[in-house]
């Protein structure tokens, strides 16, 4: 027997907020998280912006100094964010959950690189004995999940994902099969990454991926005319996962029901989409068929990948036509919040999914911003500059990464039934 699984609970650190209420309440205000480049100065950098995370206080979500002390930033913004998420779900390990029921899907497209950076400085300043023991399980993009299974004793089924930029969809996309077939009743999924430092800025921007505008309402401009490049954005977004059969046991609220997948690749180029967008549509097309999407009866929102490169606009465009029929893609309402945050790498796809998710839920699509001048090759509807009420009743989150990684999650409008 197949299990339905549902959402319980939700963290979020980014640019726009480093909990769920601000994070949702800037979206659909149409606030922008990204500003001039901060903590970096003495540097030549070859762009300007970035959608850092501000006024972040990991104490206020319960982490302890040793946390602090001992972790690379991506996962401090993972353990902040998953705790959040379990407070907001009434989860408690050994209480009302088995922990070897109780599982973490928690990946990171790069991982510790602010440490790899650091301790680089230190062996070449200073030589090899000043690098720090803690050097590698501070780096290594697996111990986010490691570490939050440690914090919350789930003791079950434990997957670091890495699908570069697709990261956070994929790893929610795989804890739902695992929940779905009976792996876990729970699990506490995700994706983190902090990776505004210079190394990371310079390869970027060097590869032409970047932005080079030095406006910030005017650099992550998805599907405008005028884009020329992807801003980078850091940060971390959990969900939890749970079985509809556990949830309801303990009487917990629910957000709404994941009900597809989808997971395909390019096989195309390493940082290029397929340009004619057939890979990409197969991953929206799983997981749209899998839900059971009736262009007849269902409103459908896209949280589009909507990076602000020139391919990736156009691309994505065309592969929502592919999976769905260009009738159907017309009716659809999408939006990019990456007009907001930036690209948060492989913490964006979960990030995108909790926005998704609050979609469906409160009914309010959240605008792309800065869509003053639509290119005519991306001609649906993007939901330009404000935000508008909808009865959602379907919703999916698409993530294309470097490697050609593609993956999309839907989830549908929870009623109570």
């Amino acid at each position: 027997m197949e299990n339905r699984v549902v959402i319980t609970g939700l963290g979020v650190v980014s640019p726009v907020g480093n909990n769920v209420t601000d994070f949702w309440n800037s979206l659909v205000e149409g606030k922008c998280g990204i500003d001039l480049i901060k903590g970096f100065e003495e540097y030549e950098l070859p762009v300007s912006v970035a959608g850092q995370v501000k006024d972040f206080n990991p104490e206020a979500d319960g982490l302890e100094r040793n946390d602090i002390r001992r972790n690379d930033k991506f996962c401090i913004f993972a353990l902040a964010a998953a705790a959040q998420a379990m407070t907001d779900s009434g989860l408690k390990s050994g209480e009302n959950i088995e922990p070897e029921r109780l599982g973490v899907y928690i990946g990171s497209g790069i991982g510790g690189m602010e440490t790899f950076v650091n301790e680089t400085a230190k062996l070449l300043n200073e030589g090899v004995r000043r690098i720090s023991p803690l050097f590698v399980p501070m780096m290594i993009s697996n111990i986010a999940s490691g570490n939050v299974a440690i914090k919350h004793n789930a003791q079950g089924v434990c997957l670091p994902v890495v699908t570069a930029c697709a990261t956070g969809t994929t790893a929610v996309g795989e804890a739902y099969r695992a929940i779905k077939h009976g792996y876990a009743d729970a699990i506490i999924a995700g994706g983190a990454e902090a990776t505004i430092n210079p190394l990371a800025i310079g390869g970027f921007a060097n590869s032409k991926a970047l932005s080079r505008s030095e406006d910030p309402l005017k650099a992550s401009i998805p599907f405008n005319a005028n884009r020329n490049g992807f801003v980078m954005g850091e940060g971390a977004g959990v969900l939890i996962l749970e079985s509809l059969e556990s949830a309801q046991k303990r009487g917990a609220k629910i957000y709404a029901e994941v009900v597809g997948y989808g997971n395909s690749c390019d096989a195309h180029h390493v940082t290029a989409p397929s340009p004619d967008g057939i890979p990409a549509s197969r991953a929206i097309k799983q997981s749209l068929t899998e839900a059971g999407f009736d262009p007849e009866k269902d409103l459908l929102y896209i949280n589009a990948h909507g990076t602000s490169t020139p391919l990736n606009d156009k691309t994505e465009t065309a592969a929502i036509k592919l999976a769905m029929g260009e009738e159907a893609a017309r009716k659809a309402i999408i939006s990019s919040t990456k007009s907001m945050t930036g690209h948060m790498l492989g913490a964006t796809g979960a990030v995108e999914l909790i926005a998704a998710t609050l979609t469906v839920k409160n009914g309010i699509v959240t605008p792309t911003i800065g869509l003053d001048e639509p290119d005519p090759e991306c001609d649906l509807d993007y939901t330009p500059n404000f935000a508008r009420k909808a009865d959602i009743t379907l919703a999916i989150s698409n993530s294309l990464g470097f490697g050609g990684h593609n993956g999309c999650v839907a989830v549908r409008k929870w009623n109570e039934q």
